[in-house]
């Protein structure tokens, strides 16, 4: 392996603490603008998105699957830093810890990005004020297998960088162009000019909403709103929505998960839009 010697941990040293802090606490990931990876997919999900790697760990003493080596071989001039079994086993998140974990710099976006690209026929989700850092990893999954061309997350939320959410996207979060609504004027001014420019439908989504799903014909240009797993859409958001809809239930339960019913809108709209080409 060319490139840097590997740097070795083998005490709570300033350095761990950093790492420590990058996997625990959302203020210092915030600030450091960086995200921490545990788990092969992940990893590689984050390598094939081509986001910047800062750092590898790997155990010491134990020896790396051809895999792992060659991603220290691919990156050998980024930082790598051994570390002693049992800091390592603090710092994963798993009984049995994965070879690799990584650090990388966050990738931001945001209206500006969309609005160079000028897709004809967008496909957006918005999710409001999202709770759970499983839903939101599970959604993640949902808009990159239906190909949603951009996340936005409106309101006090998770942390979306939270590892949680990283494994639970099996790193469709790297994919994902996600936009962080600042305010509603913001979303407002967004809407309108999108409207204007290629006729995006604005559909909310409700248990209690008037039209059925299976009476809708949901395709691009559209932007699909997912309210809060507890209270729903804001008051605001729904003025905002052309229609609001129901996905039709018929057990017992009247309820969806957020990332399911999620999901099933997700597949309409990318199953009418492939049907139009």
């Amino acid at each position: 392996m060319s490139g840097k010697r590997p740097i070795k941990i083998s005490v709570r040293n300033a350095e761990f603490q950093v790492l420590s802090a990058l996997r625990t606490n959302r203020s210092k990931r915030s600030q450091e603008k960086e995200v921490f990876v545990e788990g092969t997919e992940g990893i590689k999900q984050l390598i094939e998105a081509g986001w910047e790697i800062t750092r590898i760990l790997f155990r010491d003493g134990v020896r790396l699957s051809s895999w792992g080596e060659s991603v220290l071989q691919k990156f050998s001039f980024t930082k790598q830093i051994e570390i002693s079994p049992d800091l390592f086993g603090e710092l994963s998140e798993k009984e049995n810890p994965s070879e690799l974990m990584v650090t990388a710099k966050i990738r931001q976006y945001d209206f500006s990005d969309l609005k160079v690209e000028k897709k004809d026929k967008p496909f957006y989700l918005l999710f409001d004020r999202p709770s759970d850092l499983g839903n939101f990893g599970s959604i993640l999954r949902s808009a990159d297998a239906f190909q949603g061309d951009a996340v936005f997350v409106l309101g006090h939320s998770i942390d979306v960088y939270d590892p949680k959410v990283v494994r639970a996207s099996l790193g469709s979060l790297f994919h994902t162009k996600l936009i962080f609504v600042e305010s509603l004027s913001k979303l407002e001014t967004f809407l309108k000019s999108e409207k204007e420019r290629c006729g995006l439908q604005v559909i909310g989504t409700d248990s209690l909403g008037s039209q059925s799903l299976e009476n809708q014909n949901l395709k691009p240009p559209i932007l699909i709103i997912l309210g809060n797993e507890a209270k729903g859409m804001s008051v605001h958001l729904k003025s905002l929505c052309d229609t609001i809809i129901s996905i039709p239930m018929f057990g017992v339960v009247n309820s969806l998960n957020v990332s399911c019913a999620g999901s099933i809108l997700l597949w309409e709209v990318r199953k009418n839009a492939k049907i139009l080409q």
